[in-house]
């Protein structure tokens, strides 16, 4: 093959990346075959905290191995179930979570968003970080790049859908200089994840909330949770 053949070949495959399909061992595979593995990978590597989670997680690998739609295409709601991801910012040093006080959901939740179409939900939760908070955040050790906690839940209010949400810990520290954005969130605050008292109402928060702070703490060394 001639460079000039080669160099527009090369040219074609990166115009139409997201189109381009291969062949794997006699099996056809495309980019949404390849979305769908990564966040197939990454729901099966988290170890249930409960049989709450445990029952999450059958629920979430059963959807994805359906062939069903992943990722919301249409807003508010379409699909009716598709990905979301939390960046959970951890002070380990002080044993906090940073919260946003979230204008549309009207509850203390942490930073993050819908998986967009095709998007690892690894990238996602850096990528609300930097939008949400206006930093370039890096995953904590507790976790690493790996999800540490998974949740299944129907929205409040209008457009009520399910969000399947892959939780992240990210490195934080309550020094750091943060950049709230108003449109998403009226406050940021740091929350000691030691004080029960403080958590209370849990209602104020996702409903997954308590039960992660149980996880986060466990896995963090501290052996009485919160809740």
């Amino acid at each position: 093959m001639s460079v000039p053949v080669l160099l527009g070949f090369l040219g074609y495959l990166v115009r139409n990346a997201s189109a381009v399909a291969f062949r794997c061992g006699g099996t056809l595979v495309t980019s949404t075959d390849n979305a769908r593995r990564v966040v197939r990978d990454l729901a099966a590597s988290i170890t249930a905290l409960d049989d709450v989670e445990q029952h999450a997680q059958k629920f979430v690998l059963a959807w994805i191995d359906s062939g069903a739609p992943l990722f919301r295409v249409r807003k508010p709601d379409g699909p009716p179930t598709h990905l979301c991801s939390y960046a959970v910012i951890f002070d380990r040093r002080r044993r906090s979570v940073l919260l946003a006080d979230h204008v549309k959901a009207n509850a203390w939740l942490p930073p993050g968003g819908h998986v967009d179409d095709q998007e690892d939900p690894r990238h996602t939760v850096l990528r609300e970080a930097h939008e949400e908070l206006g930093i370039e955040a890096e995953f904590d050790p507790v976790c690493g790049g790996e999800p540490l906690f998974l949740t299944v839940t129907q929205t409040r209010g209008d457009h009520s859908h399910t969000d399947v949400s892959f939780w992240f810990a990210l490195a934080g520290d309550q020094d750091m200089a943060l950049r709230r954005d108003p449109a998403e969130a009226r406050e940021l605050r740091w929350w000691p994840i030691d004080d029960a008292a403080l958590w209370e109402p849990a209602d104020q928060f996702d409903p997954g909330m308590m039960r992660f702070l149980d996880k986060l703490r466990a896995h963090g060394g501290v052996s009485e949770p919160v809740s």
